[in-house]
């Protein structure tokens, strides 16, 4: 059970349900919108840094932005609070050993191929092996002691080991596929409330399946978020399910 899952689709539910009892004046407000968006914001941030997991805090926040944005914020303040994101993440990296090495290992994955960079690359073997075409399903030599969370975090590598340039690309394909399928529906939903929640789940997937992708390629830090509906099943699949259920229903009452 990964309670930081389930804050990802509750959190949602509470900030499309505030926002929506908002107009867009009240949204813009700082006192009635903007600080209160960041104090709730920001006590489920600290939560997650306690426990720590950077990379579900991570999601969550780009997904509470997005959703902010939606509702009618200025775009001041988004620009505001990323770069004060970053200025707390550049603060976590820098009070934290662990953190930092991830880090400096994401600048310079050759460092120390045998200790902390060994997940980065072994991903990256993996990814070259697979060539245009893969090695044919199942053929992953990777997955046998070597890469770390193969049915994990790690799937994307094995799938472009196995199945090649081209099946690496058209998974990513349908990302996209699923967002642009998502705007839609958020596009027609029936209400505010329906509209920010489909927003929110549409960059709460897509998000954190570039940030997966983004790390086996050496363009992100690795974070440790599983791929949606791909990687192992546990509390991240039932959930991201469940939160298909929500967009389905929302689909079912759309405006046509």
């Amino acid at each position: 059970m990964q309670p930081s899952e389930i804050v990802k689709l509750t959190f949602l539910f509470y900030l499309a349900a505030w926002l929506a009892g908002r107009d867009k004046h009240s949204v813009r407000d700082v006192h009635g919108g903007f600080i209160p968006f960041v104090g709730v914001l920001g006590i489920i941030i600290l939560f997650l840094i306690l426990q720590p997991d950077t990379g579900t805090m991570a999601i969550i926040v780009a997904m509470s932005l997005i959703v902010y944005f939606v509702a009618g914020a200025s775009v001041t303040y988004i620009v505001g609070l990323m770069v004060a994101g970053l200025g707390g993440l550049g603060l976590l990296i820098a009070s934290s050993p662990y953190r930092a090495e991830r880090f400096t290992t994401f600048l310079y994955p050759e460092l120390d191929p045998q200790g902390i960079g060994y997940h980065i690359n072994q991903a990256l073997l993996a990814i070259g092996s697979g060539g245009i075409f893969g090695l044919g399903y199942g053929h992953s030599r990777q997955k046998f002691q070597y890469l770390p969370e193969v049915a994990g975090d790690s799937i994307f590598a094995i799938i472009s080991e196995e199945m090649g340039f081209l099946v690496a690309v058209i998974t990513i394909g349908l990302f996209l596929l699923f967002l642009w399928r998502m705007l839609a529906i958020a596009k027609r939903a029936p209400d505010n409330f329906g509209k920010y929640v489909v927003v929110g789940i549409a960059a709460w997937i897509v998000v954190q399946a570039f940030v997966n992708i983004g790390s086996m390629v050496a363009l992100m830090p690795i974070t440790g978020v599983p791929l949606p509906f791909i990687s192992y099943g546990g509390t991240s699949l039932a959930i991201s399910l469940a939160a298909i259920g929500v967009v389905l229903n929302v689909s079912k009452s759309a405006k046509q």
